[in-house]
């Protein structure tokens, strides 16, 4: 039989996994099988710049947790995983996929984005959409054209009344 000390340290990290699920719009569960820990160190620094953390838990304390928040993924808990938390939603996903890109050795097995479970061919489809700034970007570009538009017709007919 387990003993009180276990079992109070189980609890512990179920709550943490439920706080960090709960706190995070985005989290998605990577198959690490093949990774190095200076691979994964890498990953934890690559996603820190965007507010956002690896963990590696124990499957069936993730399934606990996940349980009890109502969310059922235990198809997907099997193996070695590590589950990356994220405040942004499309951050986290890209910087995951971009790292997968490079080192071929992990994948994205399934996730939950802002409440909803998903798998891992919708949050591929998140990772192509691109970030906050560039959307903004185009979205200014998208206005310019406009005002370029408006003022050549505005210097058209000012030069067209010079005429007259």
């Amino acid at each position: 039989m387990a003993s009180e000390k276990n079992l109070n340290l189980k609890n512990e990290i179920v709550n943490e996994i439920k706080d960090k699920v709960n706190n995070s719009k985005t989290m998605v569960i990577v198959d690490y099988k093949g990774v190095t820990v200076s691979d994964i160190s890498e990953l934890r620094r690559e996603l820190r710049k965007n507010s956002s953390d690896v963990k590696v838990y124990k499957n069936t304390l993730v399934r606990r947790a996940l349980n009890e928040l109502g969310h059922d993924l235990d198809a997907f808990l099997e193996g070695p995983n590590a589950f990356v938390f994220g405040e942004d939603i499309i951050e986290p996903i890209k910087t995951v996929d971009g790292f997968i890109t490079k080192n071929k050795k992990m994948s994205i097995v399934s996730g939950i984005i802002e409440g909803k479970i998903v798998d891992a061919d919708v949050i591929k489809e998140y990772a192509t959409i691109p970030s906050y700034e560039g959307l903004l970007t185009m979205f200014a570009g998208g206005l310019m054209q406009h005002v370029r538009n408006f003022a050549i017709g505005l210097d058209l007919y000012a030069k067209e009344k010079e005429e007259n």
